[in-house]
């Protein structure tokens, strides 16, 4: 309402600038019934606009100029500050029309002082002529439609154009003040745009160093088969169409929540239709060589299906957000098909096959059948002799014992010097005597023993095997659920290991009372492959220890703190975390100093002190590490190389120059679940032309 009033008030005062420039001469009276005149030509508008005119505000309006004869003195009196453009410059008065609240016709009396400011002549002269020049600028530069300038035949469109033209053409004049403002409103805007700038990138920032310390956390040793880390990965066309495909499954499924929240029922149908499609047409590939010939078209086809849908759908946040709800059940989903997977390996690697049961059942019945239970074929002078190479093997499985056996003596430059002291369980010590009655290695001698006729082995002498007759391990290996110490926060499946409640396993730590006639012994396990000739072993000065081994300890892994509860005093009082940890598997003892030392005593006192095993959990290497503590001498690595149980990844070239290689972990050689390129290190001394094999089906 102001905006038109100011507009009135400009034409009145263009129309007195006009009469000025024009007839300078004019008498003041002349001068006033012209304006009197052309106040009454805008009566019309004035009187549109007079329920929001008063006297308060017309006297506050600012002065024009005026002619000589009009009150210059009483303007000077009220601005002596002004300065004039003009010496003619006067004050006149002016007489206005206007309806009051109550509907009545007024007038009214204003000075030409009392104008506003914005139509004073910006170059006014004392000549006439270029007086008359800015009067008729002045007058050109009034809106259109005060100039009473016909818009009826415009547009709508076009008079909005028009009269925003007219707003900003005549625009006051920017102020000192009101440029300062608008400089301080876009230094606050610069500021808070810096600002979050700012927490953008320390958003980011922080998102990556999240990103890299989970990174970090990951098991590089499971690789899977897009793992950033396997070699396949490096070639980044590979499988291009197979990772396209998986990638547009997971935004399609990413869209669909996203359909269905927002009701678009056809968007949701559609991209649920093509993602099931995509995942139809990948079905069990692991390849792009393994997708059927239409996946390539199938992907372009879903790209463009969601592009349309990118385009209806797309909101940042709410994508991010649908993506980390699917990353995070994809997490749980992984979570739980690991420990599947981690429980059906364990099972399959504890479960004897078919073909392993069908050996010793057939060796124990033709030992019974042909009577070589009555028959005694051991020659006890090289059993007890000390200057031969002894070995010790302690296992109940007949074929992998046969192939150590058979593995070693291959290898060696005298066979007749080596004795092999195998001890086994009654269930099936039947079976491995007669395996090694029928195939006797090549001049080397056999002593078979049932554990179970070590009449010294009672649990009132040995701890462990106190500990494994408990009810408390009983439940813990025989009560689905049990909450014993050993599986709180954790359902540990190595520890619940049929074998640890074998003596077969512990009986490692009574060498010197199974064998008290001998100096030096070759312990090995029943899991790996001799490659070389091992008698150099015997000649090894261990420098006064008592056990030879490899250490398995690389930067900081396989150290003590690994396999040992160092939160407990008594560990961590008496061993350093930083230790080095060695492999079971091959190790030499020297017995002598083990009497001397008093090893087995040793290892009860620490087993004494275990009996609520919260120092260890179950097994055999940690009470080892804690038994030989200070007396492992480390044997050089080429003699023992392990992980070809667990780690697919291994230097092949390693183990072809291994004298002893490890099937340590749960993929054995005999099982299904070996891994294919070490499977051969083993199986080429595996007798297949056996009667007893070949009736079992072994292959």
């Amino acid at each position: 309402m102001r905006h038109h009033t100011r507009s009135i008030q400009s034409s009145v005062s263009s129309s007195i600038l006009l009469s000025m420039g024009t007839y300078p001469r004019l008498p003041c009276s002349a001068v006033l019934m012209f304006i009197f005149l052309q106040v009454l030509f805008y009566g019309d508008s004035v009187s549109s606009y007079s329920s929001t005119i008063n006297e308060s505000d017309i006297r506050r309006s600012p002065a024009l100029y005026d002619c000589d004869q009009c009150h210059h003195t009483k303007e000077q009196d009220i601005f002596p500050n002004r300065v004039h453009s003009s010496p003619d410059e006067k004050d006149i008065d002016i007489i206005a029309t206007y309806s009051d609240a109550s509907g009545h016709i007024q007038l009214a009396r204003l000075k030409m002082r009392d104008l506003s400011d914005s139509w004073i002549w910006e170059k006014p002269t004392n000549e006439n002529n270029e007086q008359q020049m800015g009067s008729q600028e002045l007058v050109e530069s009034f809106p259109t439609d005060l100039r009473l300038k016909d818009t009826s035949n415009l547009s709508i469109d076009e008079k909005i154009s028009k009269e925003n033209r007219v707003k900003s053409t005549h625009s006051v004049s920017l102020t000192p003040m009101k440029i300062k403002r608008r400089m301080m409103r876009q230094e606050r805007r610069k500021a808070r745009a810096a600002e979050l700038i700012q927490q953008d990138k320390e958003a980011e920032n922080h998102i990556i160093s999240a990103a890299i310390e989970r990174s970090e956390g990951f098991p590089t040793t499971k690789k899977g088969k897009y793992s950033i880390w396997r070699i396949e990965y490096e070639n980044p066309n590979s499988d291009s169409t197979l990772k396209l495909m998986r990638d547009q499954i997971i935004m399609a499924k990413a869209y669909s929540n996203i359909a269905k929240s927002m009701n678009k029922t056809v968007l949701y149908s559609m991209l649920v239709k093509h993602f099931k499609e995509s995942e139809q047409a990948i079905g069990e590939a692991n390849s792009d060589a393994e997708l059927p010939p239409g996946a390539f078209d199938q992907a372009k086809a879903m790209g463009h299906f969601l592009s349309d849908a990118k385009d209806q759908l797309y909101d940042c946040p709410l994508v991010a957000r649908k993506l980390r709800a699917t990353l995070q059940s994809t997490e749980d989903n992984v979570n739980v098909q690991k420990k599947r997977s981690a429980f059906l390996i364990q099972l399959a690697a504890k479960t004897v096959p078919r073909q392993l049961h069908c050996l010793p059942l057939q060796l124990a019945a033709d030992y019974y059948l042909q009577g070589y239970h009555k028959k005694v074929i051991v020659d006890k002078q090289k059993a007890e002799d000390p200057s031969l190479y002894h070995y010790a093997i302690f296992s109940d499985n007949v074929l992998a014992t046969s192939v150590v056996v058979n593995s070693t003596v291959q290898n060696a430059k005298d066979p007749e010097k080596h004795v092999f002291h195998i001890v086994t369980d009654k269930l099936n010590f039947a079976a491995m005597r007669m395996w090694f009655i029928v195939n006797p290695p090549a001049k080397a001698t056999i002593e078979v023993q049932n554990i179970d006729d070590f009449k010294w082995l009672n649990s009132s002498y040995c701890s462990v095997l106190r500990q494994l007759e408990s009810n408390r391990i009983k439940e813990y290996y025989f009560k689905a659920n049990h909450p014993s110490s050993l599986s709180v926060g954790s359902d540990n499946l190595k520890y619940r290991n049929p074998k640890y409640l074998s003596m077969l396993n512990h009986l490692r730590f009574y060498l010197p009372e199974v064998y008290p006639k001998l100096d030096k012994i070759l312990f090995l396990d029943d899991d790996i492959v001799v490659q070389k000739d091992l008698t150099p072993l015997w000649s090894v000065d261990l420098q006064g220890m008592v056990n030879g081994a490899v250490e398995t300890c690389k930067e900081s892994f396989h150290r003590f703190d690994k396999y040992l509860n160092f939160s407990n005093p008594l560990i961590s009082k008496n061993f350093s975390p930083e230790a080095c940890g060695w492999a079971y598997g091959m190790n030499m003892f020297d017995l002598i100093e083990w009497k001397k030392r008093n090893i087995t005593g040793i290892y009860h006192r620490w087993q004494d002190m275990n009996e609520e095993r919260t120092l260890w959990k179950l097994g055999t290497l940690p009470p080892g590490l804690i038994t030989f503590y200070n007396l492992t001498y480390p044997l050089d690595r080429g003699w023992h190389v392990l992980g070809l149980g667990y780690d697919p990844a291994l230097n092949l070239t390693e183990i072809e120059n291994a004298a002893v290689i490890h099937y340590n972990g749960n993929y054995k050689p005999w099982l299904n679940l070996a891994v294919s390129k070490y499977q051969s290190y083993w199986s080429r001394y595996v007798m297949f032309d056996n009667p007893y094999i070949r009736v079992c089906n072994l292959s």
